[in-house]
Protein backbone atom coordinates (compact mmCIF):
# COMPACT_ATOMS: atom_id res chain seq x y z
CA UNK A 1 0.00 0.00 0.00
CA UNK A 2 1.56 3.53 -1.04
CA UNK A 3 1.84 6.46 1.30
CA UNK A 4 -0.75 8.16 0.01
CA UNK A 5 -2.75 5.64 0.44
CA UNK A 6 -1.79 4.99 4.17
CA UNK A 7 -2.38 9.02 4.58
CA UNK A 8 -5.57 8.93 3.07
CA UNK A 9 -7.03 6.25 5.67
CA UNK A 10 -5.51 7.68 8.71
CA UNK A 11 -6.55 10.98 7.98
CA UNK A 12 -10.67 9.09 7.38
CA UNK A 13 -9.73 7.32 10.46
CA UNK A 14 -8.77 10.36 12.88
CA UNK A 15 -11.83 12.10 10.91
CA UNK A 16 -14.35 9.15 11.96
CA UNK A 17 -12.72 9.36 15.76
CA UNK A 18 -13.15 13.11 16.37
CA UNK A 19 -16.84 12.82 14.96
CA UNK A 20 -17.67 9.60 16.99
CA UNK A 21 -16.29 11.69 20.16
CA UNK A 22 -19.79 14.11 20.40
CA UNK A 23 -22.23 10.88 20.63
CA UNK A 24 -19.95 8.77 23.45
CA UNK A 25 -20.01 11.92 25.48
CA UNK A 26 -23.81 12.35 25.27
CA UNK A 27 -23.15 8.22 26.15
CA UNK A 28 -21.87 8.82 29.15
CA UNK A 29 -23.60 11.77 29.80
CA UNK A 30 -27.06 9.76 29.85
CA UNK A 31 -25.67 7.47 32.50
CA UNK A 32 -24.54 9.68 35.32
CA UNK A 33 -26.49 11.08 38.25
CA UNK A 34 -27.55 14.37 38.56
CA UNK A 35 -24.82 14.66 41.06
CA UNK A 36 -22.07 13.64 38.56
CA UNK A 37 -24.08 15.05 35.35
CA UNK A 38 -24.11 19.24 37.03
CA UNK A 39 -20.67 18.89 38.77
CA UNK A 40 -17.95 20.99 37.69
CA UNK A 41 -15.50 20.34 36.56
CA UNK A 42 -17.12 18.22 34.74
CA UNK A 43 -16.00 14.15 34.56
CA UNK A 44 -16.04 12.46 31.11
CA UNK A 45 -17.08 8.35 32.86
CA UNK A 46 -20.09 7.76 34.80
CA UNK A 47 -19.53 6.28 38.15
CA UNK A 48 -21.52 4.97 39.15
CA UNK A 49 -23.25 3.77 36.06
CA UNK A 50 -26.84 4.46 36.41
CA UNK A 51 -28.16 2.07 33.33
CA UNK A 52 -31.71 2.94 34.93
CA UNK A 53 -31.98 6.34 33.34
CA UNK A 54 -33.31 4.96 29.96
CA UNK A 55 -36.13 3.17 32.02
CA UNK A 56 -37.48 6.19 33.78
CA UNK A 57 -37.32 8.18 31.11
CA UNK A 58 -39.01 6.14 29.16
CA UNK A 59 -41.89 6.09 31.81
CA UNK A 60 -41.72 9.22 33.16
CA UNK A 61 -42.39 11.17 29.31
CA UNK A 62 -44.50 8.34 27.94
CA UNK A 63 -42.63 7.67 25.25
CA UNK A 64 -44.57 5.13 23.43
CA UNK A 65 -47.08 7.21 22.91
CA UNK A 66 -44.75 9.77 21.30
CA UNK A 67 -42.47 7.01 19.80
CA UNK A 68 -45.68 5.88 17.75
CA UNK A 69 -46.67 9.05 16.67
CA UNK A 70 -43.79 9.45 15.30
CA UNK A 71 -43.53 6.29 13.34
CA UNK A 72 -47.23 6.99 12.26
CA UNK A 73 -45.78 10.35 10.34
CA UNK A 74 -42.73 8.56 9.37
CA UNK A 75 -44.57 5.78 7.89
CA UNK A 76 -47.19 7.95 6.02
CA UNK A 77 -44.79 10.43 4.79
CA UNK A 78 -42.48 7.44 3.31
CA UNK A 79 -45.54 6.02 1.64
CA UNK A 80 -46.46 9.19 0.30
CA UNK A 81 -43.14 10.21 -0.80
CA UNK A 82 -42.39 7.31 -2.78
CA UNK A 83 -45.59 7.05 -4.69
CA UNK A 84 -46.46 10.69 -5.17
CA UNK A 85 -42.89 11.70 -6.40
CA UNK A 86 -42.62 8.66 -8.24
CA UNK A 87 -45.75 8.82 -9.92
CA UNK A 88 -44.54 12.82 -10.98
CA UNK A 89 -40.91 11.61 -11.66
CA UNK A 90 -42.38 9.18 -14.20
CA UNK A 91 -44.16 11.49 -16.34
CA UNK A 92 -41.39 14.09 -16.34
CA UNK A 93 -39.15 10.99 -17.16
CA UNK A 94 -41.09 9.51 -20.55
CA UNK A 95 -44.08 10.44 -20.71
CA UNK A 96 -44.90 13.74 -23.70
CA UNK A 97 -46.38 16.12 -23.38
CA UNK A 98 -46.51 20.43 -23.53
CA UNK A 99 -44.41 22.14 -21.42
CA UNK A 100 -42.82 19.35 -19.77
CA UNK A 101 -39.60 20.58 -19.63
CA UNK A 102 -40.49 23.85 -18.32
CA UNK A 103 -42.93 22.77 -15.71
CA UNK A 104 -39.90 20.47 -14.64
CA UNK A 105 -37.55 23.48 -14.01
CA UNK A 106 -40.47 25.52 -11.75
CA UNK A 107 -40.62 22.18 -9.56
CA UNK A 108 -36.65 22.40 -9.08
CA UNK A 109 -37.12 26.58 -8.65
CA UNK A 110 -39.68 25.73 -5.95
CA UNK A 111 -36.44 23.86 -3.88
CA UNK A 112 -35.11 27.40 -3.18
CA UNK A 113 -38.07 28.67 -1.35
CA UNK A 114 -36.83 28.74 2.05
CA UNK A 115 -39.85 26.64 4.51
CA UNK A 116 -40.06 29.57 6.94
CA UNK A 117 -41.73 31.29 3.94
CA UNK A 118 -45.04 29.11 3.62
CA UNK A 119 -45.53 28.52 7.34
CA UNK A 120 -48.21 30.95 7.40
CA UNK A 121 -50.35 30.14 3.82
CA UNK A 122 -49.88 25.95 5.24
CA UNK A 123 -51.33 27.09 8.67
CA UNK A 124 -53.70 29.09 7.39
CA UNK A 125 -54.72 25.91 5.03
CA UNK A 126 -54.96 23.27 7.34
CA UNK A 127 -57.02 25.53 10.15
CA UNK A 128 -59.36 25.74 7.29
CA UNK A 129 -58.99 22.35 6.67
CA UNK A 130 -59.89 21.41 10.60
CA UNK A 131 -56.39 19.72 10.96
CA UNK A 132 -54.83 21.47 13.31
CA UNK A 133 -53.94 19.49 16.41
CA UNK A 134 -53.72 16.34 14.13
CA UNK A 135 -51.04 14.39 13.14
CA UNK A 136 -52.04 14.82 9.36
CA UNK A 137 -50.19 18.28 8.53
CA UNK A 138 -47.03 16.34 9.59
CA UNK A 139 -47.55 13.93 6.68
CA UNK A 140 -50.15 14.79 4.06
CA UNK A 141 -47.96 17.23 1.82
CA UNK A 142 -45.34 14.25 1.31
CA UNK A 143 -48.36 13.15 -0.54
CA UNK A 144 -48.57 16.02 -3.31
CA UNK A 145 -45.12 15.36 -4.06
CA UNK A 146 -41.64 16.89 -3.01
CA UNK A 147 -39.34 18.77 -5.50
CA UNK A 148 -36.48 16.50 -4.18
CA UNK A 149 -37.87 13.16 -4.44
CA UNK A 150 -39.15 14.04 -7.90
CA UNK A 151 -35.79 15.09 -9.04
CA UNK A 152 -34.11 11.74 -7.36
CA UNK A 153 -36.88 9.84 -9.16
CA UNK A 154 -36.64 11.06 -12.45
CA UNK A 155 -32.91 10.70 -12.25
CA UNK A 156 -33.20 7.33 -11.49
CA UNK A 157 -35.88 6.70 -14.31
CA UNK A 158 -33.79 8.23 -16.51
CA UNK A 159 -30.97 5.62 -16.06
CA UNK A 160 -33.35 2.91 -17.42
CA UNK A 161 -32.64 1.81 -20.88
CA UNK A 162 -35.91 2.08 -23.43
CA UNK A 163 -35.86 -1.25 -24.66
CA UNK A 164 -37.70 -1.88 -21.13
CA UNK A 165 -40.43 0.39 -22.00
CA UNK A 166 -40.78 -0.88 -25.63
CA UNK A 167 -40.71 -4.47 -24.73
CA UNK A 168 -43.91 -4.43 -22.42
CA UNK A 169 -45.54 -2.10 -24.41
CA UNK A 170 -45.83 -4.99 -27.21
CA UNK A 171 -46.53 -7.07 -24.33
CA UNK A 172 -49.57 -4.68 -23.91
CA UNK A 173 -49.05 -2.48 -21.04
CA UNK A 174 -50.25 0.98 -20.44
CA UNK A 175 -48.34 3.76 -19.29
CA UNK A 176 -49.14 3.14 -15.39
CA UNK A 177 -48.53 -0.59 -16.06
CA UNK A 178 -44.94 -0.09 -17.14
CA UNK A 179 -44.24 2.51 -14.45
CA UNK A 180 -45.62 0.26 -11.78
CA UNK A 181 -44.59 -3.26 -13.28
CA UNK A 182 -41.19 -2.42 -14.94
CA UNK A 183 -40.02 1.03 -13.94
CA UNK A 184 -40.42 1.01 -10.11
CA UNK A 185 -39.12 -1.92 -9.15
CA UNK A 186 -35.78 -1.11 -10.85
CA UNK A 187 -35.53 1.84 -8.90
CA UNK A 188 -35.12 0.09 -5.39
CA UNK A 189 -31.43 2.10 -4.86
CA UNK A 190 -33.24 5.31 -5.14
CA UNK A 191 -36.09 4.75 -3.16
CA UNK A 192 -34.62 3.11 -0.52
CA UNK A 193 -32.45 6.83 -0.85
CA UNK A 194 -35.68 8.43 -0.78
CA UNK A 195 -36.82 6.23 2.11
CA UNK A 196 -34.19 7.35 4.44
CA UNK A 197 -34.44 11.12 3.68
CA UNK A 198 -37.34 11.00 4.50
CA UNK A 199 -37.84 8.84 7.74
CA UNK A 200 -34.69 11.04 9.13
CA UNK A 201 -36.71 14.54 8.22
CA UNK A 202 -39.86 13.29 9.54
CA UNK A 203 -38.54 11.69 13.24
CA UNK A 204 -36.37 14.71 13.60
CA UNK A 205 -38.80 17.26 12.53
CA UNK A 206 -39.58 19.69 15.44
CA UNK A 207 -40.87 23.33 13.89
CA UNK A 208 -44.19 21.48 12.24
CA UNK A 209 -45.30 19.19 15.42
CA UNK A 210 -44.78 22.25 17.42
CA UNK A 211 -46.67 24.82 15.17
CA UNK A 212 -49.91 22.16 14.77
CA UNK A 213 -49.85 20.18 17.97
CA UNK A 214 -51.48 20.94 20.96
CA UNK A 215 -52.67 18.21 22.37
CA UNK A 216 -49.48 16.76 24.64
CA UNK A 217 -50.37 12.50 23.60
CA UNK A 218 -50.50 13.74 20.13
CA UNK A 219 -46.42 15.13 20.18
CA UNK A 220 -43.83 13.47 18.57
CA UNK A 221 -40.43 12.46 19.93
CA UNK A 222 -38.41 15.26 18.92
CA UNK A 223 -41.19 17.51 20.78
CA UNK A 224 -41.78 15.29 23.72
CA UNK A 225 -38.03 15.04 24.35
CA UNK A 226 -38.36 18.82 24.37
CA UNK A 227 -40.77 18.73 26.64
CA UNK A 228 -38.89 17.20 29.62
CA UNK A 229 -36.72 20.39 30.10
CA UNK A 230 -38.12 21.38 33.37
CA UNK A 231 -41.09 19.94 33.88
CA UNK A 232 -40.63 16.06 35.10
CA UNK A 233 -37.14 16.11 35.03
CA UNK A 234 -36.66 18.32 37.87
CA UNK A 235 -33.50 18.99 36.87
CA UNK A 236 -32.26 16.08 35.67
CA UNK A 237 -30.72 17.21 32.27
CA UNK A 238 -29.36 13.54 31.88
CA UNK A 239 -32.90 12.29 31.05
CA UNK A 240 -32.85 14.74 28.57
CA UNK A 241 -29.71 12.89 27.05
CA UNK A 242 -31.10 9.60 27.36
CA UNK A 243 -34.23 10.51 25.42
CA UNK A 244 -32.06 12.22 22.43
CA UNK A 245 -29.88 8.99 22.32
CA UNK A 246 -32.95 6.26 22.70
CA UNK A 247 -34.29 8.49 19.62
CA UNK A 248 -31.56 7.63 17.19
CA UNK A 249 -31.75 3.74 17.01
CA UNK A 250 -34.76 3.25 14.68
CA UNK A 251 -32.66 6.21 12.37
CA UNK A 252 -29.66 3.85 12.73
CA UNK A 253 -31.85 0.49 12.29
CA UNK A 254 -33.62 1.95 9.23
CA UNK A 255 -30.16 2.73 7.36
CA UNK A 256 -28.37 -0.18 8.47
CA UNK A 257 -30.77 -2.19 6.72
CA UNK A 258 -30.61 0.46 3.58
CA UNK A 259 -26.96 1.33 3.72
CA UNK A 260 -26.72 -0.71 0.60
CA UNK A 261 -29.61 0.80 -1.58
CA UNK A 262 -28.76 4.09 -0.28
CA UNK A 263 -25.12 4.08 -1.37
CA UNK A 264 -26.44 2.76 -4.71
CA UNK A 265 -29.33 4.88 -5.05
CA UNK A 266 -26.72 8.02 -4.09
CA UNK A 267 -23.90 7.08 -6.35
CA UNK A 268 -26.75 6.54 -9.63
CA UNK A 269 -28.20 10.33 -9.01
CA UNK A 270 -25.16 12.23 -8.80
CA UNK A 271 -25.51 12.85 -5.03
CA UNK A 272 -22.09 10.86 -4.29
Amino acid sequence: MSIRKILAYAAIEISSAIMFIPFLTALFNSLKTVGQFNKYPPELFPDPIKWSNYSEVWELANFSTYTLNSLTVSVLSILGAILSSSMVAYAFARLQFPFRDTLFMIVLGTMMIPGVVTIIPQFIIFKQLGMLDTLMPLWVLEWLGQPFGIFLMRQAFLGIPREYEEAAKIDGCNPFQIYWRVALPMCKPSLATLAIFTFMAKWNEILAPVIYITTREKYTLPVGILSLKGQWTGGNDQYLVAGALISLIPILIVFLIAEKYFVEGARSSGLK
